[in-house]
């Protein structure tokens, strides 16, 4: 039993690249009862596609559900963020109208949000730690949700690959 729960920890392993041997044996053995069995398996390799402004906010998209945050490369080119002022939950903001401000140690750059809509939420936790920003900036340093307006405004935002290109390509 135990040589074929190895080599299914080496077929997941390599089969899902962000699924590493040491963590998927992180279980004692002695205490699997294996059953075999047919399922579905979704994991955290699976990642909704986030889409860039050349401002450099980014937007992800769930439903009707946008989550905005910035850049790796707009946190690295405002440094130490120290104040976040997001927009209030209930406002409603329209594409690329200013909706908060983030300040630094080196300057301060204004917020403009990727999509019209109204916010339903925002990050507390970066108003109270603006350096999440820094340390997280796609994962907890989100800085707020939006209700889309119109679904076609994200037809007109960078994938990855073309937000790369841009980076390379302008002069920021």
């Amino acid at each position: 039993m135990a040589k074929l729960v190895a080599q299914m920890v080496k077929y997941t392993a390599r089969t899902f690249k962000c699924a590493s041997r040491e963590s998927l044996l992180t279980f004692p053995i002695s205490k699997v009862s294996l059953n075999v069995s047919r399922s579905i398996v979704t994991t955290q390799c699976l990642k909704a596609e986030r889409l860039y402004t050349e401002k450099h906010e980014w937007l992800v998209v769930d439903g009707n559900i946008g989550m905005v945050g910035i850049s790796n490369y707009a946190q690295q080119a405002l440094g130490d963020v120290v104040y976040a002022q997001l927009p209030d939950v209930g406002s409603v903001i329209e594409k690329e109208a200013e909706c908060g401000a983030l300040e630094s140690v080196k300057a301060a750059s204004e917020l403009y949000s990727p999509v019209s809509g109204k916010v339903i939420e925002k990050n507390d936790a970066v108003e109270k730690t603006p350096g999440l920003v820094n340390t997280s900036c796609y994962e907890k340093g989100w800085l707020f949700k939006v209700e889309l307006s119109n679904l076609d405004e994200v037809k007109n935002l960078m994938d990855e690959k073309a937000y790369e290109e841009y980076l390379k390509s302008d002069p920021h």
